[in-house]
């Protein structure tokens, strides 16, 4: 897949606006109709085809994101039904009239990204964008996107719809916030007088609620899932920093292991981890960057001095001897994460020491 679009044309009116869309929009592969063609298609990377547009669609479905379509509404649903498959696979698609005055999120808008792709290509062309999901018509809460755009997952979306249709009918919802980051409002006025906001399950507990929003990096106990997530989502937000030290040469294997042991120890989803962060020394420490890519963390590094503008309360003056520093899990935990104190100062695990903390979001 060359870009992550795919803008669509069958008429004279259309392949006049998806060529200034193509030119316009970074990111976009343009296809029309070779009846229609100008010349200058393949200097500008332009697809031809013949025939029914029906006949590319299940191509142009796996190989893009995103499929923006100057075709009629209605013709465009009949095309699509068959080629189907799941909001949390189909690709976002996007319809645009032949006079380009309407762009309108037809699938997959919060999920696949339609509704966001349509204030996109409404801007570029001079159009109305058309959104009819819930939670954006009301500026409310879209539950299967909630946090996305701050990383956080959803960890479990058994419940998305009935929490979704308790949100937009204004029945009392249970925001919890254990953890994460605080600027999750993306409106410009206050949240719902439904939404409640609770720093804790305990607190929430007290009153009552229809459906619950849970942000939290633990691992709840049984009763806190029957109470919560029987009609409610789960988002892991990557509040977790895991600082490691490791001896040279030290298998992904163990270290992988290592780290799944101390969560779970820890009651700590792995879901939340937002990177690992180790002394410079180990920037090429192959296990490290092997379990940093099967995660997809980052891998922060520090230098000795750096390490050591951290007061730690058991400083090792045999790490000192061999790196320079006095400890290495333990500074770059707190460095990376930017807390003032551990949930895990420091556990020995084979060729490996790990320290875990919890971002600061203060």
């Amino acid at each position: 897949m060359s870009n992550p679009f795919a803008a669509v044309a069958i008429t004279k009116h259309g392949v006049e606006m998806v060529r200034h869309l193509g030119a316009s929009f970074p990111g976009t592969d343009v296809y029309y109709m070779s009846k229609f063609e100008r010349g200058d298609e393949q200097e500008r990377g332009i697809q031809l085809f013949e025939g029914s547009v029906k006949l590319i669609l299940p191509d142009l479905f796996k190989q893009y994101n995103g499929i923006i379509l100057f075709i009629s509404l209605g013709a465009v649903v009949r095309m699509i039904a068959p080629i189907l498959v799941d909001k949390k696979v189909d690709p976002a698609v996007v319809v645009i009239d032949d006079r380009g005055e309407h762009v309108i999120s037809v699938l997959s808008g919060h999920l696949g990204g339609a509704n966001e792709l349509t204030r996109h290509v409404a801007s570029v062309l001079g159009a109305r964008p058309v959104i009819t999901t819930a939670s954006d018509v009301q500026g409310t809460i879209p539950v299967d996107m909630f946090g996305r755009e701050l990383g956080w997952v959803v960890d479990s979306f058994d419940k998305a719809t009935p929490v979704s249709a308790a949100v937009v009918n204004e029945e009392p919802v249970a925001l919890v916030q254990e953890t994460g980051e605080r600027n999750w409002w993306r409106y410009d006025k206050p949240v719902p007088a439904h939404i409640k906001v609770y720093a804790s399950m305990a607190e929430a507990s007290q009153e009552p609620f229809n459906a619950a929003l849970v942000v939290s990096d633990r691992l709840l106990e049984p009763e806190e899932e029957e109470r919560f997530l029987a009609n409610g989502v789960l988002y892991r937000p990557k509040s977790l920093v895991l600082g490691i030290g490791c001896n040279r040469g030290t298998a992904v294997e163990e270290l992988e292991a290592g780290v799944l042991d101390t969560l779970n120890e820890l009651r700590l989803s792995v879901k939340s981890v937002r990177n690992i962060a180790t002394i410079d020394l180990k920037k090429d420490e192959e296990g490290l960057l092997a379990l940093c890519a099967k995660y997809g963390w980052e891998l922060v590094t520090y230098t000795p001095s750096e390490l050591n503008t951290v007061q730690l309360p058991n400083p090792s003056e045999t790490v000192f001897k061999y790196t320079g520093a006095y400890g290495v899990s333990e500074p770059s935990a707190l460095l990376s994460s930017g807390a003032d104190h551990w949930l895990l100062e420091k556990k020995k695990s084979g060729n490996m020491t790990i320290s875990a903390a919890r971002v600061s979001y203060d």
